[in-house]
């Protein structure tokens, strides 16, 4: 069985600390369909999530984050 896992970027606005990006990161865990979260000590106001596009979509891990009053957006490589 094969199961399709995509990564994408997402850029935070604000200088979140680091008790509020794990917040960010546990809400996104949570999601059904986000197998990971990553964020970077060196680059905080960027997040990489992994997840299976058959369960959820990347506008929906955006609203996660956006619906905690945090300003951030998809991009693309």
């Amino acid at each position: 069985m094969d199961i399709k896992l995509v990564d994408i970027t997402l850029h935070i606005d604000e200088n979140l600390s680091a008790e509020q990006r794990e917040t960010i990161e546990e809400s996104l865990r949570a999601l059904d369909g986000v197998v990971s979260v990553h964020n970077s000590e060196k680059t905080p106001h960027l997040s990489i999530v992994q997840y299976n596009p058959d369960k959820i979509d990347s506008h929906s891990i955006l609203k996660r984050v956006t619906d905690q009053g945090v300003h951030a957006e998809l991009i693309g490589l």
